[in-house]
């Protein structure tokens, strides 16, 4: 099993005690993503905020030498879900591209980040060199 720590958000994974993903078996499980900037603000603007999300699993993928191609399952967590469907379905086919991963999205009243409005939680294909 190999714990995955992008350094730019080492602090928050530290203080938190989690890995941004764990590769075994094949897979990395990456841990759920708000769109928190690095100081741990976040936009208002719905949109921004799924924007942020999306460049910040990116970051963890990149970190495992994987990109949004190896996405196999994405659940989603969102706070005001219908309010902000449409922004994220906008959002996510920029990041994600067919062959589409599954996808599971839930309701919410609340993420660990006040004021965050979604959350993405996901499962990528390892790649093996």
């Amino acid at each position: 099993m190999e714990h995955i720590v992008a350094p730019e958000r080492a602090g928050n994974a530290a203080a938190l005690r989690y890995s941004h993903g764990v590769r075994v078996n094949g897979l990395v499980l990456f841990s759920g993503v708000t769109g928190t900037q690095p100081d741990g603000s976040v936009s208002a603007d719905p949109r921004t905020q799924i924007e942020a999300a999306f460049n910040h699993l990116g970051l963890y993928l990149r970190e495992a030498g994987l990109g949004f191609e190896h996405v196999v399952e994405i659940t989603t967590y969102h706070v005001g879900l219908r309010r902000h469907l449409d922004s994220f379905l906008e959002v996510k086919d920029r990041f994600l591209r067919e062959p589409y991963p599954a996808w599971t999205a839930i309701g919410v009243s609340e993420l660990i980040t006040e004021g965050a409005l979604v959350e993405i939680r996901a499962v990528a294909q390892a790649v093996v060199a």
